[in-house]
């Protein structure tokens, strides 16, 4: 059967919150405070309407991330990375298909979903993730959830992220940067900025 209609009710949602937050002094990133609020729950927010199912893919604080979406740990001990966390994810994703985003990214685009499924099944793809501008931004990916095993795959040969998505041939769904929309705040004074430059918004 070709899809060619979007429906988010057979999409889930994973937000990769497992990293160490080494540029936070350790600190879990998803809780540090932007305008107020966690950042999980920005991107929680961000994702409204474009998911059936929300995941945490978290190592720590399950109890905390339980009250915004189901907790899944990484399958291998350690932080291993974000592909840990995608095939976490794609091993309990009970949709066809898994889309993913890192908890440091507060300023989705609302149709973020919908481009990448759209370049998926346009190509016939199994996958497709985001350039901006020339820049993949890996983390930002739609999978088929039948890529569960070679994702595990990938991850017991220690491939990273991009090179996994090269095997498996994602597409490429090419956005602007001017809007900021993908922008990581991996640090205190990332946070500071966006904090300021959003203000009055």
């Amino acid at each position: 059967m070709v899809e060619t209609s979007f429906d988010p009710e057979q999409i889930t949602a994973a937000i990769l919150a497992g990293g160490e937050g080494s540029r936070m002094q350790g600190r879990d990133k998803g809780f540090v405070e932007l305008a107020g609020s966690p950042l999980v729950a920005h991107v929680v927010e961000a994702l409204r309407g474009q998911a059936n199912t929300l995941l945490i893919c978290a190592n720590r604080n399950a109890e905390e991330y339980a009250r915004f979406g189901r907790v899944v740990a990484d399958a291998v001990p350690g932080f291993r990375g974000p592909l840990a966390g995608i095939a976490a994810a794609l091993a309990r994703c009970e949709t066809p298909w898994l889309l993913t985003v890192p908890v440091d990214a507060p300023r989705l685009p609302r149709d973020l979903a919908l481009q990448l499924f759209s370049a998926a099944t346009a190509s016939s793809a199994d996958a497709a993730i985001v350039i901006e501008n020339v820049r993949p931004q890996p983390m930002f990916a739609l999978y088929r959830n039948r890529l569960a095993e070679a994702a595990a795959t990938a991850l017991a040969l220690d491939l990273p992220v991009w090179r996994w998505q090269q095997q498996v041939r994602a597409a490429e769904v090419f956005f602007d940067a001017d809007d900021n929309a993908f922008v990581n705040l991996n640090t205190d004074e990332d946070v500071a900025a966006w904090e300021r430059a959003h203000a009055q918004n």
